[in-house]
């Protein structure tokens, strides 16, 4: 989770499954690389899933598991508190570099 793009891609599959090229879609400017990295972070961190359906080609869906969707609401009060406090924050940070 320590990495930008994780809440990124976390926040696309709160509305459902989305498919590799749909999240790089999505998210650009994220690189194939980076997405597929991030992808692998968070399966391996259990907040999503990845199912591979058998088509031809192999069809691959993300979706947020239980976990991932408690954290993303987390997350978002986290940004909505930052939000309330911004401008008190700002001012902390001027008087603190004014000494």
């Amino acid at each position: 989770m320590g990495e930008k793009w994780a809440p990124l891609v976390m926040a696309e599959l709160v509305s459902g499954p989305r498919r590799f090229n749909q999240l790089r879609r999505l998210l650009a400017p994220i690189t194939q690389r980076m997405l597929t990295a991030t992808l692998r972070g968070l399966e391996c961190d259990g907040l999503i899933t990845r199912t591979v359906h058998p088509t031809v080609p192999p069809q691959v869906e993300y979706d947020l598991t239980d976990a991932g969707r408690e954290l993303l609401a987390i997350i978002g009060r986290v940004a909505r508190w930052t939000d309330k406090h911004l401008e008190a924050i700002h001012s902390a940070r001027a008087a603190c570099r004014g000494r």
